[in-house]
């Protein structure tokens, strides 16, 4: 029987303590003030760093693009918290029964088991609702704190790829993590 997924749209998934939620253009000051971090520059792939207001809107402006194709190979997701965007969750390289997790969080919610709650909700509608069998995360060796995220949430270590992308000059091994259905 051949692979049938319902349409990919992002949609608004309400928590305790955050929601998730389809980004918006006035988002863009939100998202500049708490991605313009050093840390999160090194541990994620294509975000740059300073990270500014135009980064934000043009970034904005690429998400609400992507998302009117009729098959869109990401998704992504604002985070909320007390009506302010603080981080982002997204559901990337989607094809067929898979796609790759991919986040961010400003630093001031970090520590507080937000992004762990954020991957399981995720997850869980990546399979529910789109009804992957497979979602994965490539983390760089040196970001514990994510793979610790998405332990919690359920996914295992499958191995290391190694120099498996290139950031800046260098070749970067990446650890992958998946969590199956």
């Amino acid at each position: 029987m051949p692979y049938k997924r319902l349409k990919i749209k992002a949609a608004t998934i309400k928590t305790r303590y955050f929601t998730l939620r389809p980004l918006r253009q006035s988002d863009a000051q939100s998202i500049a003030k708490h991605i313009n971090d050093k840390t999160i520059f090194r541990n994620t792939l294509a975000i740059p760093y300073p990270y500014t207001l135009r980064d934000a809107l043009d970034w904005l402006k690429r998400v609400k693009n992507h998302s009117r194709r009729k098959n869109p190979t990401w998704i992504s997701f604002g985070i909320e918290i007390d009506g302010e965007v603080c981080g982002d969750i997204s559901l990337m390289k989607i094809h067929g029964h898979k796609a790759e997790i991919g986040y961010w969080l400003g630093r001031e919610h970090w520590g507080k088991g937000i992004m762990t709650k954020a991957v399981i909700e995720i997850t869980r509608y990546g399979f529910d609702r789109l009804g992957f069998r497979r979602i994965y995360a490539n983390i760089f060796p040196h970001n514990k704190a994510s793979m610790r995220v998405v332990e919690k949430a359920g996914y295992k270590f499958e191995g290391i790829q190694k120099k498996a992308v290139k950031k800046g000059d260098r070749l970067i091994d990446e650890y992958l993590f998946a969590s199956t259905r």
